[in-house]
């Protein structure tokens, strides 16, 4: 059987202690956040996508919310204190983060962004996102979460 390659993000996880599961998924492409979490038999409530934002003030903030559900813009820029914040135009995301749409995970960015996960997540013991490439996903313990990666958890979907 052929040894799984490691994603940065996994390799990050390695280095902290955290453990995981990770989550391939055969596709052509890109596809939906509800489409990925219904090939892997997992709640969508508890698959996470990762959305790069823009603030009004020039800084790029990170928000996970889960894949059933949409940010809502005003309750995210109220979590990062900011006046609005926009979706992050995806030309600018590889540039920006390091990933591209579609393999975008909050953990091992280019730099480390103020990185807000959706309260949601206090549900669930563990929570699923990408692990750096489009076809992988991560599993690990929400308490776990923070060794890895600075962030708080707040209400910001709709």
């Amino acid at each position: 059987m052929a040894k799984e390659q490691k994603t940065n993000v996994m390799r990050i996880l390695d280095r902290a202690g955290v453990a995981y599961r990770s989550h391939p998924y055969a596709g052509t492409g890109q596809m939906s956040g509800m489409e990925i979490a219904a090939l892997l038999q997992e709640n969508p409530d508890r698959v996470f996508k990762t959305l790069v934002t823009a603030g009004k003030n020039g800084g790029s903030f990170v928000f996970l919310v889960p894949v059933s559900r949409e940010l809502d813009l005003k309750k995210a820029a109220a979590a990062v204190g900011e006046k609005a914040v926009s979706m992050l135009p995806q030309k600018e995301l590889f540039k920006t983060t390091g990933y591209i749409h579609g393999g975008c995970s909050p953990i091992g960015m280019k730099k480390a962004f103020p990185t807000v996960i959706d309260v949601s997540a206090a549900n669930f013991e563990a929570i699923c996102f990408s692990a750096g490439k489009i076809g992988l996903q991560v599993e690990l313990a929400v308490a776990d979460i923070s060794r890895a990666l600075d962030y708080s958890l707040c209400d910001i979907v709709v």
